[in-house]
């Protein structure tokens, strides 16, 4: 979900506003009147009792607005099915407000829920209703972190692989590209110890990848070689007993690489039914992925972008700047939407290799000294320019005509 920007009314329906801290067990709640007094201090349980007895809290009190820390979940569906005002207040925030009450920093939740309460009440100009995302948005951005959550496993389950290889059967590690491949996880079911692999000469292995499927970009001759040039394993009894567990982490493996494919299916089906999809494939490099993670994180409320350039700080492509007196620091953007900055660098650092400015661009950040990360994010606002653009006006991007 997102917030958009149309504003607040001057004053709140009744002079009351809302706060809630929520958390996995329970939530605070408060509501203070026109002059900033605690009127109502409240907390329920994490059920679907404790939800309706949050919104008879609020209503009892006349209270049409309320204030959170996050901007999804079963709370904050609960409050807007409702029809409850909800404005988004983030952490970072609420950290800095609590030194208005106090200087003794301490962290309390009935007090969080106050602070939020009162902060709707004092800088109403400043913030923003909520609005949410269309349902075909929500569930293709939570397919997506699905997906990117699935990939950090499989990457954690790899590296667990080859540490367990590394001790019991050195030659798999370096016989293909990549440990997690499905090449090579067939290979580690077929032959998971050192003896089974003693078995193989370059015309058996070269025979087995025929009937793997395997393209044959190296010869078998050539991966025979690194298989015996290899450390030996572990044999015998030794190597029986670490079987199981090449066996157990070749399962997780299989498993993962299943899921993630049938995750990436979903993302094509469902990216193929949103109204937006074509502004983000027509984009150098995005592929189909690329392009449902940046549609999904950047959303379909076009309102909560009055600009370029608050797109750009979001997705923490553009730098912070701290300023006092004759010291002027530029630093980089610490606080901005994470899964959008890496759904964004990871289409920018591509289209360098496809799209002329843009490899210009990085070339010429690069040359000025940034290193890949730095180029990369300045090549990430160029684009984000260009994404917002044709976001705006609902059309896809066209070379000969949208340029950094």
């Amino acid at each position: 979900m997102k917030s958009a920007s149309n504003t607040l009314p001057d004053e709140a329906l009744n002079g009351v506003t809302g706060g809630l801290d929520w958390a996995r067990d329970d939530h605070a709640a408060s509501v203070v009147d026109a002059r900033g007094r605690e009127l109502v201090r409240h907390s329920v349980e994490h059920s679907a009792a404790g939800l309706r007895e949050l919104i008879d809290v609020f209503s009892r009190a006349g209270c049409h607005e309320v204030a959170i820390e996050r901007p999804d979940g079963p709370v904050v569906d609960a409050l807007l099915t409702a029809g409850l005002t909800v404005v988004v207040i983030s952490p970072n925030q609420v950290k800095n407000l609590r030194s208005r009450y106090g200087s003794a920093g301490n962290k309390d939740d009935r007090f969080d829920a106050y602070v939020l309460a009162d902060t709707l009440r004092t800088d109403r100009a400043r913030l923003r209703p909520l609005t949410p995302d269309r349902a075909d948005t929500v569930a293709l951005r939570r397919t997506c972190r699905a997906r990117k959550d699935l990939i950090a496993h499989r990457v954690g389950a790899a590296n667990q692989l080859r540490a367990h290889l590394r001790n019991v059967f050195p030659g798999a590690i370096g016989l293909f590209a990549e440990i997690d491949s499905p090449v090579s996880l067939a290979f580690l079911t077929r032959f998971d110890t050192q003896d089974k692999a003693d078995w193989l000469t370059p015309t058996r292995l070269g025979t087995w990848l025929t009937k793997q499927g395997y393209p044959g970009r190296t010869d078998p001759a050539v991966l025979h070689a690194r298989l015996t040039a290899a450390p030996r394993g572990a044999t015998g009894a030794e190597a029986d007993a670490n079987a199981a567990i090449t066996r157990a982490l070749v399962a997780v493996l299989f498993g993962l690489l299943e899921q993630i494919k049938a995750l990436t299916a979903e993302i094509d089906a469902q990216l193929a039914r949103h109204a937006d999809q074509h502004i983000f494939t027509g984009l150098p490099r995005s592929g189909r992925v690329r392009a449902a993670r940046m549609l999904a994180e950047i959303g379909d409320c076009r309102a909560r972008f009055p600009s370029p350039e608050s797109l750009a700080c979001l997705a923490g492509a553009a730098p912070s700047t701290r300023q006092s007196g004759k010291i002027r620091a530029v630093g980089f953007r610490w606080a901005c939407d994470k899964q959008l900055r890496d759904a964004v660098c990871d289409f920018a650092a591509d289209s360098r290799h496809a799209n002329p400015w843009a490899a210009d661009l990085y070339n010429r950040a690069r040359a000025r000294g940034h290193d890949h990360p730095h180029a990369v994010r300045i090549l990430a606002r160029a684009w984000l320019y260009v994404i917002w653009h044709c976001w705006q006006a609902g059309e896809a991007y066209d070379p000969a005509r949208h340029h950094a």
